[in-house]
């Protein structure tokens, strides 16, 4: 059987903001660096949207394992943002099933869409910390860890609407210090889903997760 997260969603947000007391610097200047990246290349006449997609693709991996690095207390640092480039076409391809499996599913009705994003939601997480997966597998691995968690998720992703809100009256800098805080906390989420969480981190955020089963195995 898959895991199912036993730590309540106010819990995983403290613990993310616990992780990154000291960091909020690095985490504001690395995701400072994604975004004018990723929007630098959007705006370029023509080309831009692709340019996005293509760049964007390998650094939103990498965002992910410098959000698991900062989540862990380990030595995180920027240049991780850019590790997604060693696994390109990995990343892309992700990028691009994903997007296509959901707009597919919207084809149907809204929700089935909601419901596949959810359920691909921990694909970055995935390949960022697999370096031999390929991209369906990195999907179908999310699929199956989020297979009774999806509502838990998306109930922890509502905890930031209010949030994203505040940001757009701030013309859009709070979302610098909004989205470390949503990409730590999601990967607090990830690891609350995963069997291999060392006991050192168990003792650093007091999650006993000790007991937590198989969470790659399909139900």
């Amino acid at each position: 059987m898959n895991t199912l997260s036993k730590t309540e969603n106010s819990e995983l947000m403290l613990q993310a903001r616990e992780a990154l007391k000291g960091k909020w610097g690095l985490a504001v200047g690395a995701n400072l660096i994604y975004l004018v990246i990723v929007w630098g290349l959007g705006i370029i006449p023509k080309v831009g949207d692709g340019l996005g997609i293509i760049v964007g693709a390998p650094m939103w991996v990498g965002v992910a394992g410098f959000s698991l690095s900062l989540a862990r207390k380990q030595d995180a640092q920027i240049v991780q943002i850019f590790d997604g480039i060693k696994r390109f076409w990995t990343c892309l391809g992700a990028n691009l099933l994903m997007v296509v499996f959901i707009l597919l599913w919207m084809l149907l009705l809204i929700i089935p869409g909601i419901i596949a994003a959810l359920a691909y939601s921990m694909t970055p997480y995935i390949i960022a910390e697999n370096e031999s997966i390929g991209p369906l597998e990195a999907i179908t691995k999310s699929k199956e860890m989020m297979q009774g968690n999806k509502w838990k998720f998306f109930c922890l992703s509502l905890r930031f609407w209010g949030w994203s809100l505040l940001c757009i009256l701030t013309l859009g800098i709070g979302f610098l210090w909004l989205m470390p805080y949503m990409g730590v906390t999601f990967a607090r989420f990830y690891d609350d889903l995963k069997p291999a969480v060392t006991a050192g981190q168990q003792r650093q955020f007091g999650a006993g997760s000790s007991d937590l089963g198989e969470s790659l195995q399909p139900r």
